[in-house]
């Protein structure tokens, strides 16, 4: 039988992918700590909190239109949770720029998520 704590953040993390594929920005945001690490996966950096999180998913929802599917969940040892996930981005044209599988790292803290690293694939 599954932690329950596990089932929850498996829950909240679903959702939260969910949310960010509908452009649910508020709903994805509600899923998060109020000083949430956010990487910017575009230009680089950390962004932190909701509101910066929020401008930089605006800016790249301008230019990028990314769609990303959760593949596999596992809890580490360390209690962070690895993501491995299916993400494909394209531009505002339609056209094909990034179809990979990568793992987004999660922390939770106050049954939120405090934060997120991508770890890029190994060539």
């Amino acid at each position: 039988m599954k932690d329950v704590a596990i089932s929850e953040q498996e829950t909240i993390l679903r959702q939260t992918y969910q949310h960010f594929n509908d452009r649910n920005i508020d709903a994805t945001l509600a899923m998060m700590h109020p000083e949430v690490d956010w990487p910017n996966g575009m230009e680089g950096g950390i962004e932190h909190g909701h509101e910066a999180v929020r401008k930089y998913w605006t800016r790249q929802w301008n230019i990028l239109d990314p769609h990303v599917e959760l593949v596999q969940f596992i809890k580490e040892k360390d209690g962070r949770i690895d993501l491995t996930v299916h993400q494909v981005v394209y531009d505002v044209e339609g056209n094909l720029l990034i179809d990979q599988i990568i793992h987004h790292i999660y922390t939770f803290e106050d049954g939120l998520i405090k934060a997120m690293e991508i770890q890029l694939p190994v060539d």
